[in-house]
């Protein structure tokens, strides 16, 4: 579309217009909304916002690890937390509804929703960056041009569909796409940070960098300390800060991150006040390790956020990369070791619930036998699916269940008797292959504390002849290790939306699998699945959408790439009693950037830590 013919349309929301292959609804719109139709488009406000929030006060949150970097999106070294409140991006999406954005760069779109090809993106001319030059569609070029030319593996393949970026006016960029049909693909770009052109002038942006970078965001770097915390400070000018996406949002002056390598001292930082916002992982923690006096005296309340996400998939990942992992019957054996009920008993204080699903407390969950629609769309795949996989995606499926008694023997002896019809023998009660090499694998992990967890399933495989080292590294050489693959079982948590897309190729892949970087780390190589993923990027509504991953639910779970374990529909938080919410909650999303200081009650809890120094 040239910049002419584009200037030339009328942009009202609904209007058809002639193209070269016929009708198209090609719609403007000040929203952009994936498979369904945006309830907030006229509020002053969104609904979890209470736009009489008060400025000012600090929050403050730990961070794991290490960070050498403030370009999140070339991949190299480790990004700071934080960055992405420097940053705008073209839209912001709803904290309650899937699939839905509102301006904020951009303050309309241009897209045919039917056959998405392309989008335009029309800018806002109040956009500034903090120093107070225009943002213009200049700026939107050279970021995505950046992004597919020299981000990291993983973004590149995010954004694979972006044929071309071009600038139609100062206000206006166009995307084109190579498919000619991607009706994810504007709620995608729509994500994307926003960087300064003529900020980069000079610059490499591949290169990792600790100098500030120039963004369009709420917030502004105060102070740096190189891998031990970072402080950033509101940006009094922030030029989007009565737009409807932000009122009532980010609303306090101060935000700092605090580093540290230890989960166990992070904790005990939280406890004396080093920071004030924890997000608790740990069941036992939870349920235990919150009567300490700041709990008792009411200056730390616990909060357990319930929200309507998929729950996040937390499992064991065989790397199918490697022998024996690269065969269906030694996983589908191990997955008979995994004692989910005792370990809910014993060690989670019931607080979990085992995950049937990778898309667990949604509606995209596959449950029972698959419907007519969806084995209408399994039948051409099944001739080529491995037998076990094939019948694994026909059944009623659950994952082996046991008496939780501790020893989980019948499981146990289900797995030997599989591991045996698979060709693996014993020697002196050690598993080894058919040319009687003992089966020996190493569980890569790097958080403290794991070893607890893990242990019940190492004992489970012990008992099956096969040797399991756990090895422990710090958290730079896990990064890198699972960037190159470089083991054979490992822990992983994979969140996943209500709106899935573009990212289940990233996830499950053929094409990502062996691209450094990139999140396919079972390394799934299977052309069902890559085809069931492409359906689902097509889905032209919500009830093709839900239907096509009720099939890639299957085709997964079937495939036993991984060990999904266990999980919550909610989160665990604790926080230094000096904050206050809306009254209304969202549904999607915790919503803190929403949270603001009680100077009242941060006075009370400056005083008690004060005196408790």
């Amino acid at each position: 579309m040239s910049f002419a013919y584009a200037k030339g349309l009328m942009y009202v929301f609904g209007l058809s217009v002639m193209t070269q292959g016929g009708w198209a609804a090609l719609q403007t719109t000040p929203f952009i909304a994936i498979h369904s139709q945006p309830l907030y488009a006229h509020l002053p406000h969104m609904p979890y916002a209470d736009p009489s929030a008060r400025k000012g006060g600090y929050l403050s949150q730990s961070a794991n690890g290490t960070f050498d970097n403030l370009n999140a999106m070339n991949g190299k070294g480790t990004s700071a937390e934080g960055v992405d409140y420097l940053f705008d991006s073209l839209m912001r999406s709803s904290l309650d509804e899937p699939g839905v954005m509102y301006p904020l760069v951009a303050e309309k779109v241009t897209f045919d929703p039917h056959k998405t090809a392309d989008v335009i993106y029309h800018l806002n001319p109040k956009a500034k960056f903090s120093d107070g030059s225009a943002l213009t569609a200049a700026d939107v070029k050279f970021s995505f041009d950046s992004f597919i030319t020299k981000g990291n593996p993983g973004l590149q393949m995010y954004l694979s569909d972006l044929a071309k970026t071009e600038v139609l006016s100062p206000h206006q960029v166009k995307m084109t796409f190579k498919s000619g049909n991607n009706a994810e693909m504007p709620l995608i770009l729509a994500q994307m940070p926003i960087y300064s052109k003529k900020d980069w002038q000079g610059k490499d942006f591949s290169r990792i960098t600790l100098k500030p970078i120039l963004g369009s965001g709420p917030y502004l770097i105060e102070q740096i300390d190189p891998g031990r915390s970072i402080s950033y400070k509101r940006n009094p000018h922030y030029w989007a800060a009565n737009l409807p996406i932000n009122r009532g949002k980010f609303n306090f002056d101060r935000l700092k991150f605090v580093y540290y390598r230890n989960l166990d001292v992070a904790f005990e930082g939280f406890k004396s006040g080093q920071y004030t916002l924890h997000q608790e992982y740990t069941a036992r923690k939870w349920v235990t390790e919150y009567q300490f006096p700041a709990v008792t005296n009411q200056m730390v309340t616990k909060y357990n956020f319930k929200h309507s996400n998929p729950i996040a998939t937390q499992s064991f990942v065989f790397n199918s990369r490697r022998t024996p992992m690269d065969d269906i019957r030694f996983r589908q054996a191990l997955t008979y070791a995994y004692d989910f009920e005792w370990q809910n008993k014993a060690l989670f204080y019931g607080q979990y619930q085992r995950l049937q699903s990778y898309f667990s407390n949604s509606e995209l969950e596959a449950k029972g036998v698959p419907s007519s629609k969806e084995l209408t769309m399994l039948k051409p795949y099944l001739a080529k699916l491995h037998p076990i996989q094939r019948a694994g995606v026909l059944k009623n499926w659950t994952y082996p269940r046991s008496d939780a008694s501790g020893f989980n023997r019948n499981n146990l002896i289900t797995a030997r008797d599989l591991l045996l019809k698979a060709g693996y023998q014993y020697k002196n009660a050690q598993l080894c292959d058919k040319k009687g090499k003992p089966i020996q694998l190493e569980f890569l992990i790097h958080q403290d504390g794991l070893q607890r967890t893990l242990m019940p399933f190492v004992r489970n495989l012990k008992r099956l002849g096969i040797t399991v080292n756990i090895r422990h590294v710090d958290v730079p050489q896990y990064i890198e290790r699972m960037r190159s693959k470089d083991f054979d079982m490992t822990t992983n948590v994979l969140p996943q939306s209500l709106n899935p897309g573009n990212e289940q190729s990233q996830f499950w892949g053929s094409a990502s699998a062996d691209q450094p970087g990139n999140y396919n780390y079972a390394g799934i190589k299977n052309a069902a699945i890559d085809d069931a993923i492409e359906k689902i990027i097509r889905a032209s509504d919500r009830d093709q959408l839900i239907l096509r991953t009720r099939v890639l639910d299957r085709l997964l779970r079937a495939g036993y790439y991984q060990i999904p374990t266990y999980g919550k529909g909610g989160n665990w938080y604790a926080y230094w009693n000096m904050y206050e919410q809306p009254k209304i909650k969202p549904k999607l999303n915790v919503g803190i950037d929403y949270w603001w200081s009680n100077p009242n009650k941060a006075a009370k809890v400056n005083q008690y830590l004060k005196l408790q120094k």
